[in-house]
């Protein structure tokens, strides 16, 4: 063997051993660090959730109050849910600059602070503008969490890691909703949203406190120019397109269904009170299960046999929710919950893994269209509702998952057809 050969040997080793070093410094489930990161995560989520949604389970009272309907007491939820779909991409572009803890940790104090204002709203508009507010502030929360996952997390390990942090997501929303409801019915809603506003600090503190530094994070460019081009990259691969498309359509169903049950719940023939009707929202505890299992539901049936199975799911509950008996709706609840955490787990951990570069801003685009399909599932939805009643707003939600199963099929023919085509091109 030549000397140059030999160098040649030396250095490509020297790469290698430098990757596997990296690899092996990440965390990984049982390592020193991973469960701090997972608590911390679950911290995150569980505040980002709690105060993004906590008006919802409440939008009854907030109609009796000021005097409104339910496609505008609606827009308490959808203007949060836009805010942070509007400014989800500029915080990820933050986050590239000044670091993925340090964005979180603004964005968190931020939305903490609002959340305690918000029970202090003088009118529904301006009860809507602190809402939008807070949204905004959330921004720097999703995008940021799944770009640190996918830096510190080993890849085996990342859909676990992010369906944790999901979970986390699914407990701050039941969460949120269950306190609220029975606060609510003893001292009304703004007490109530000053809970969650409590609550979301001390989560906000304990989250700053535990999350570890990255290891692996390198500051990028705050170039306008860079960003766009890092964007319309990851615009132009066919595979993300269908991700985003997939999670804004499967949160489309789930905005409108939790954001008009509560009315559907409070009305004839079930007439509950406004605590049991918080509590309807326990059934996020099967979210918890389902995006917390993602991982391994994607081992045995593929990207797309999962999200087949979550669209299905999803499908079978809207339908079982139209029955006019308490427990079948209660059912019908469970499987739509269980079908978008898991559908939704699986979209957004496909999203870190096919990004290969400027992975904030892959991620911010997922969320972008997540929170967009939040805000018009909840404002469609509670339209359907006005002019249909409970029947019109699952109408929206089999459309929406129509679209979810059509565009998994269109990916599984794509890849069919590149698959074919790869050993001709290597010929």
């Amino acid at each position: 063997m030549s000397p140059a050969s030999t160098g040649a040997s030396t250095s490509v080793d020297a790469v290698s051993s430098v990757r596997s070093s990296e690899a092996d410094s990440r965390l990984a489930p049982g390592g020193p660090g991973y469960r701090r990161m997972s608590f911390a995560l679950f911290l995150a989520g569980v505040a980002t959730f709690a105060l993004l949604y906590s008006t919802q389970a409440l939008l009854p009272l907030i109609s009796g109050e000021f005097g409104v309907a339910a496609s505008e007491a609606s827009w308490t939820v959808a203007a949060a849910t836009g805010g942070l779909a509007l400014f989800v991409l500029p915080m990820s572009a933050l986050s590239e600059r000044f670091g993925r803890r340090t964005v979180m940790t603004a964005s968190l104090a931020v939305a903490v602070g609002v959340g305690l204002l918000v029970p202090f709203a003088p009118s529904i508009g301006a009860l809507v503008v602190l809402r939008a507010v807070q949204g905004a502030a959330l921004a720097g929360l999703p995008a940021s969490a799944t770009a640190y996952l996918a830096e510190e997390v080993r890849p085996k390990a990342l859909v676990t890691a992010i369906g944790l942090f999901v979970a986390g997501n699914s407990v701050g929303g039941m969460s949120g909703r269950v306190i609220t409801g029975w606060v609510a019915q003893e001292w009304g809603w703004r007490v109530a949203v000053g809970v969650i506003g409590v609550i979301a600090v001390a989560c906000a503190v304990a989250f700053r406190l535990l999350l570890p530094a990255p290891r692996h994070f390198k500051p990028g460019s705050l170039r306008p120019r860079v960003l766009l081009d890092t964007v319309r990259g990851h615009l132009s691969d066919p595979l993300l397109r269908r991700l985003y498309a997939i999670g804004a359509l499967f949160m489309t169903v789930f905005g409108g269904v939790y954001t008009v049950i509560g009315y559907r719940l409070t009305e004839a023939p079930f007439s509950l009170p406004q605590g049991i009707v918080g509590s309807i929202f326990l059934v996020y505890l099967v979210g918890t299960v389902s995006a917390s299992t993602a991982g391994r539901l994607v081992g045995r049936l593929g990207r797309r046999g999962a999200l087949y199975l979550a669209g299905g799911t999803t499908a079978a509950g809207l339908l079982l929710s139209l029955a006019g008996s308490l427990p079948l709706v209660l059912l019908g609840l469970v499987l739509i919950t269980a079908g978008f955490f898991a559908g939704h787990a699986v979209a957004s951990s496909a999203v870190s893994r096919t990004a290969t570069h400027g992975r904030a801003q892959a991620s911010a685009l997922y969320q972008s269209a997540y929170y967009i399909g939040s805000s018009a599932g909840s404002t469609v939805g509670a339209m359907a509702f006005r002019s249909g009643g409970w029947a019109g707003t699952v109408t929206v939600g089999i459309f929406a998952v129509l679209g979810v199963v059509t565009i998994t099929v269109f990916g599984s023919r794509a890849a069919r057809v590149a698959a074919r085509q790869a050993p001709a091109t290597a010929h």
